[in-house]
C-alpha cells in the first residue's frame, strides 16, 4: 500500500532543504561574495579584449606596446583572480552541501528510528533504501553544484546584459529576439520534467525493494525454484524503470538543444549586425569582439539555467521523497512521555478484554482475558493466524488493542512510555535477526553497557558458551547478514544470550524453539528452566511438548481463547487441545516413519 501523492509545492520544499543549512549561513554567504567576485573577473575580460583588439587595429596604424603591455597584465590578473575565487567557492560549497547532507541523513535515520512498527509494514524496504541513498545523493548533486551554478548564472547575465548595453543598445535588441522563446520552452518542459524524475525515482525505489528481498530470501527462492518468477518480475519493473528514465532523460535533453539552437541565432544575427555597424564607421572592430563575447556570456547563462532547471527538477523529487518521510507522525505516547526511563518490576500481567484488528472489520484478538504471574509460565499454543505473534506485538506496544486494556501490574501500558515497557521484555523470535559484527557484540545488544564478563556469562547461562567457543575467533567471530555462516539453532542460542542480559522481568520466547533440532531445544529448554524463576516467562509455540510443563496453557483459535488449563487437565477435558495435541504426534510418528523407510 503506498502512500497518496501530495501536491507539489517547490516553494515549501525549497524552504524546508535551506532549513538544514543551520550555521553554515556565514560560509555560504563568504561564497557568494567569492562567486560574485568570479562573475566580475569574468565579465571584465571581455571589455579588456575589445581594448587590446583595438591597440592592434586602431586608426593610426601604430600599436602602443606600452598601453599593451598594461592591458594584458591587467587582463591576466583579472583571469588569475578569477580562477582563484572559482576554486575557492566550490571547495567551501562542497563542504557546506556535504554538511546538510549530513543533516539531511542523520535526521531521516533517526527519524526512521522512531517510526512505528506499522509504517515499515506498509513500506518496500528497498524504496525506503533509495530514499536514503539516491534521493540524498540527488540533493546533494544540486547543493554542490547547482546553487552555484544558478548564482552565478544569474550575476553573468545582469552583468552582460549591461555589458551589452553599455556597449551597443541596437545590438543588445538583436541579441534579445530570441530570448522569450527559450523562456516559454523551459516553462512549459519544466513541470514534466519534475514529475517524470518522480516516477523514475519510484520506479527506482521499487527495483531496489525487490533486489533486497531477493537477496534476504535467496534460500527460499532457490528452494522452491523461484528464479524464473523473481527473474519476470525484475524484468517487469526494470522495463518500468527503463521507459521512465529514458522519458525523463528525454524531457531533460530536449532543453539544451534547443538553447543551444537559440544561442547560435542569437551570436550569427550580432555578428551580422556587428558587421553591418562596422562597415558604417558606428562600432570599432574592438567593441564588435567585446560585445560577441559578452552575447555568448549572456546566452551561456541561459543553457547553464536550462541544465540546471533539470537537475533541481530531480532533487526536488528526490527532496519530496525524503520529506514525505519526515512528516510521518513519529512513534510517541499519549500518556507517560514524561516518565522517566526507570527500569519496572512487574509482578502481574492482565489482558482485559483485549481486541486487535490490523485492517477495519478483520478482527485478528478478540475477547482476550487472561493473567501471567511472576514465577509463573504462560504458554499460547493454536494454529497458524490464531493471532499468536500479535499478542506479542501488542504486549511490545508496537501495535495498540483496539478495545480493552492491558495491565502491568495495575497500570495500563498505554500510561507507560513504550521504551519502558519494551525494557521490561527479553523476546527471543522465531526468525531471529543477527547483525554483521562479532558474537560478542551481537550479545552485548541486550545491554549495550554490559561488560564483556557479563557477555560471557549471559552466554553460559543460555548454554551458548560451548558452541561460541568452537567457532574460529570465539566471541570475535564475525557474523554475516543475519547470521548466515552458523546454524538456526546457534543463531537462537545468541539470540536467548542477548534477551537472558537484558535481564528483564517479563520474558517472550515467541515459538523460538520450532526450528531448532533436539539437542539444540534441550540446551533451551535446560536454560529457561533456570530462567523462570524470578520472571513472567510467556511461551509462543507449535510443538505441544516444549510447554508441557507451562503453569497455564491457551488455546487460541481464530483470535479467541476457546481452552486454559494445565497441560495435563487440557487432556483430560478432551476438547480442541486434545485434538490438536495428538494430531500433533500423529503428524510426528508419520514422520518417523517415513524417515525410517526412506533409510
Amino acid at each position: 500500500m503506498g502512500p497518496k501523492e501530495k501536491p507539489r509545492n517547490t516553494r515549501r520544499t525549497l524552504g524546508r532543504m535551506v532549513e538544514f543549512l543551520s550555521g553554515g549561513w556565514i560560509a555560504l554567504l563568504f561564497v557568494f561574495v567569492l562567486v560574485c567576485i568570479a562573475s566580475l573577473s569574468n565579465l571584465l575580460g571581455p571589455y579588456w579584449i575589445g581594448r587590446v583588439v583595438d591597440t592592434f587595429v586602431g586608426g593610426s596604424g601604430k600599436v602602443d606596446f606600452v598601453a599593451l603591455k598594461t592591458l594584458l597584465i591587467q587582463l591576466l590578473a583579472l583571469y588569475i583572480v578569477g580562477g582563484v575565487c572559482t576554486f575557492l567557492q566550490y571547495y567551501l560549497m562542497a563542504g557546506i552541501s556535504q554538511d546538510v547532507v549530513y543533516r539531511i541523513r542523520e535526521r531521516l535515520f533517526q527519524h526512521l528510528q522512531n517510526l512505528p512498527v506499522a509504517f515499515f509494514d506498509r513500506r518496500s524496504h528497498g524504496d525506503l533504501m533509495s530514499r536514503m541513498t539516491n534521493d540524498i545523493e540527488n540533493i546533494n548533486m544540486t547543493l554542490s553544484q547547482g546553487i552555484l551554478q544558478v548564482f552565478s548564472s544569474f550575476i553573468t547575465l545582469t552583468g552582460a546584459f549591461l555589458m551589452m548595453v553599455f556597449l551597443s543598445p541596437l545590438l543588445t535588441l538583436l541579441t534579445l529576439m530570441v530570448i522569450p522563446l527559450g523562456f516559454l520552452v523551459t516553462t512549459l518542459l519544466s513541470h514534466n520534467t519534475r514529475k517524470a524524475f518522480s516516477l523514475q525515482q519510484k520506479a527506482l525505489g521499487n527495483l531496489n525493494g525487490l533486489i533486497e528481498e531477493s537477496i534476504t530470501g535467496i534460500w527460499i527462492v532457490k528452494a522452491f525454484t523461484g528464479e524464473r518468477k523473481v527473474s519476470d518480475r525484475f524484468a517487469r519493473i526494470n522495463r518500468e524503470l527503463r521507459k521512465q528514465g529514458i522519458w525523463a532523460q528525454i524531457l531533460a535533453g530536449t532543453v539544451p538543444p534547443l538553447m543551444n539552437l537559440m544561442n547560435n541565432l542569437s551570436f550569427l544575427s550580432t555578428a551580422v549586425g556587428g558587421g553591418w555597424l562596422v562597415l558604417r564607421g558606428s562600432l570599432s572592430v574592438g567593441i564588435v569582439a567585446s560585445f560577441l563575447q559578452y552575447s555568448r556570456q549572456f546566452m551561456r547563462p541561459l543553457n547553464e539555467l536550462a541544465n540546471q532547471v533539470n537537475l533541481l527538477q530531480s532533487a526536488l523529487a528526490g527532496a519530496e521523497r525524503v520529506f514525505e518521510i519526515l512528516d510521518e507522525s513519529p512513534e510517541g505516547d499519549k500518556n507517560g512521555d514524561s516518565e522517566g526511563g526507570s527500569p519496572l518490576e512487574v509482578n502481574r500481567i492482565r489482558f482485559e478484554d483485549v481486541h486487535f484488528s490490523y485492517l477495519p472489520e478483520v478482527p485478528v484478538l478478540r475477547d482476550l482475558d487472561f493473567e501471567a504471574w511472576k514465577g509463573k509460565t504462560i504458554a499460547i499454543v493454536g494454529p497458524t493466524g490464531a493471532g499468536k505473534t500479535t499478542l506479542v506485538s501488542l504486549l511490545a506496544r508496537f501495535y495498540e488493542p483496539s478495545r480493552g486494556r492491558i495491565l502491568f501490574d495495575e497500570r495500563d501500558i498505554r500510561g507507560i512510555p513504550k521504551t519502558v515497557v519494551r525494557s521490561a521484555l527479553g523476546i527471543v523470535l522465531q526468525d531471529t535477526y543477527l547483525f554483521s559484527s562479532t558474537v560478542k557484540e551481537n550479545i552485548r545488544y541486550g545491554r549495550l553497557e554490559a561488560t564483556d564478563e557479563e557477555v560471557l556469562e549471559a552466554a553460559r547461562v543460555a548454554e551458548a558458551d560451548p558452541f561460541i567457543r568452537r567457532l574460529p575467533q570465539g566471541y570475535d567471530t564475525l557474523l554475516t547478514d543475519e547470521g548466515l555462516n552458523i546454524s538456526q539453532g546457534e543463531r537462537q542460542l545468541i539470540s536467548l544470550a542477548r534477551a537472558l542480559l537484558a535481564n528483564p522481568p517479563i520474558l517472550v520466547l515467541d515459538e523460538a524453539t520450532s526450528n531448532v533440532d533436539t539437542r539444540t531445544e534441550l540446551h533451551i529448554q535446560r536454560a529457561l528452566g533456570r530462567l523462570r524463576k524470578g520472571r513472567i516467562s510467556i511461551v509462543i509455540a507449535h510443538r505441544l511438548s516444549t510447554i508441557r510443563d507451562a503453569d497455564v496453557i491457551l488455546l487460541l483459535q481464530e483470535g479467541r481463547i476457546v481452552e486454559r488449563g494445565t497441560h495435563r487437565s487440557l487432556l483430560e477435558a478432551r476438547g480442541a487441545y486434545y485434538a490438536l495435541y495428538h494430531a500433533q504426534f500423529r503428524r510426528q510418528a508419520e514422520l518417523r516413519s517415513s524417515h525410517n523407510l526412506v533409510e
